[in-house]
């Protein structure tokens, strides 16, 4: 038998899924699982992109053009002008989900063996897409006890190698929630601009800022408009995490040429996403304005949750829909894993993600978990209910 590649056998296996045998034997034997291991929202897709997709009326579902359909590139300017974030057409380029984009900016404009930044814990895919394009993640630590604040520019520096090709951030944070400050986001772009780096900046959740603060893209920041490309996705801000649609936003030319190639490789990115895509740019300021306080809410409810558990710590997130929470527990790990093959409680039990599945350093994240708040109030209310007392029984508690 031949082979598989070693870079198959690098690539890390999903914090966020790899559990899911687990919960399915869990829901097999008859228990409700509460799933908050991850970002799948709850809350209905708008009414307008479902309209758009019932009214598709075509006798060919054809290629849609390398770059995107026109017309949803000319409504997303207006849609970023919105967040003073200026940009043209010929800027933008649609890609299979923030996914796609986050591993063409790596293809486009890393060699193998380059080093990319990243404050950790971080988005456990960014690793799986750098070992895919034989790039470097170097990891600058953040902390729960400083609420995962960005760490020092000094530790940023320490880590500058000739190798170094760009930073990364996720901004507002996941798995965090952090929010970065316009102090961190100067700090930032004082590192790129000082050695000539790509600032990748995955946006996301911008949305989702709860700070009441002028929410900072790395378009705002001045000096380096041609190291920035900007991943984003209607996955989250419009509850289409299947539609699969994402955006390459980038003032660099060299970069949008290089990424066009790997575009025009995979052919096209979806025509039905597209068209519902571009319908949800019409959504009523309503929905999202509603869709905002619930997570606020729901925000509230859960961090007021946990740290009322003996034992539990979760600093406040200021964006996104997710906190990394600090557990009394041997191995969350295995913590996890015991919850879904051995936990029971009133025929229930829960889904988080292990939070060592977000670091790249060993040994860090071993008692801390990732929770989504994509779920009601009540449900999650039951779900907090259910970690207590699976804390209260599990063999590797630590008091």
């Amino acid at each position: 038998m031949p082979n598989i590649s070693q870079r198959g056998l690098d690539m890390p296996a999903s914090p966020i899924r790899k559990l899911v045998p687990l919960a399915n034997r869990a829901k097999a034997k008859g228990l409700k699982v509460y799933h908050l291991n991850i970002g799948q929202p709850d809350l209905p897709t708008p009414a307008v992109a479902l309209e758009a997709m019932r009214a598709v009326d075509r006798k060919i579902l054809e290629y849609s053009p390398s770059e995107g359909n026109l017309s949803f590139r000319e409504k997303l300017v207006k849609y970023y002008a919105k967040f003073n974030i200026n940009v043209t057409v010929e800027d933008i380029i649609i890609t299979t989900g923030g996914s796609e984009a986050v591993f063409f900016s790596f293809m486009a404009c890393l060699d193998p063996g380059d080093e990319i930044i990243v404050p950790e814990p971080a988005y456990a895919n960014y690793m799986a897409f750098a070992i895919s394009a034989g790039a470097v993640i170097k990891t600058v630590p953040s902390t729960i006890e400083e609420g995962f604040a960005l760490p020092s520019l000094e530790r940023f520096e320490e880590l500058i190698t000739p190798k170094t090709k760009a930073i990364l951030i996720c901004n507002p944070n996941n798995p965090t929630g952090y929010l970065y400050t316009q102090k961190e986001m100067n700090q930032i772009r004082d590192i790129v601009k000082k050695y000539d780096l790509f600032l990748f900046s995955d946006e996301v959740y911008r949305e989702f800022c709860y700070t009441g603060a002028p929410y900072i893209s790395a378009f705002h920041l001045e000096g380096i408009e041609n190291n920035v490309v900007l991943v984003d996705s209607v996955s989250k801000r419009y509850s289409e995490c299947g539609i699969r649609i994402g955006a390459l936003i980038t003032k660099n030319q060299q970069v949008k040429e290089n990424v066009m190639k790997w575009c025009q490789a995979r052919l096209s990115p979806p025509l039905i996403g597209q068209i519902m895509a571009e319908a949800s740019l019409d959504t009523p300021e309503e929905y999202m304005l509603d869709v905002y306080n619930e997570y606020v809410e729901r925000r509230k409810f859960l961090i007021d949750g946990i740290n009322r558990i003996p034992g539990c710590y979760s600093p406040i997130p200021m964006g996104a829909f997710y906190t990394v929470a600090k557990l009394p527990v041997d191995d969350a790990d295995k913590f996890c894993a015991w919850c879904l093959s051995e936990f029971e409680y009133n025929g229930q039990t829960l889904m988080m993600a292990p939070a060592s599945g977000f670091y790249t350093t060993p040994g860090l994240g071993k008692n801390e978990v990732r929770i989504a708040y994509v779920l009601q109030k009540e449900e999650l209310g039951k779900a907090l209910e259910v970690l207590a007392k699976a804390l209260e029984v599990y063999p590797g508690r630590v008091i």
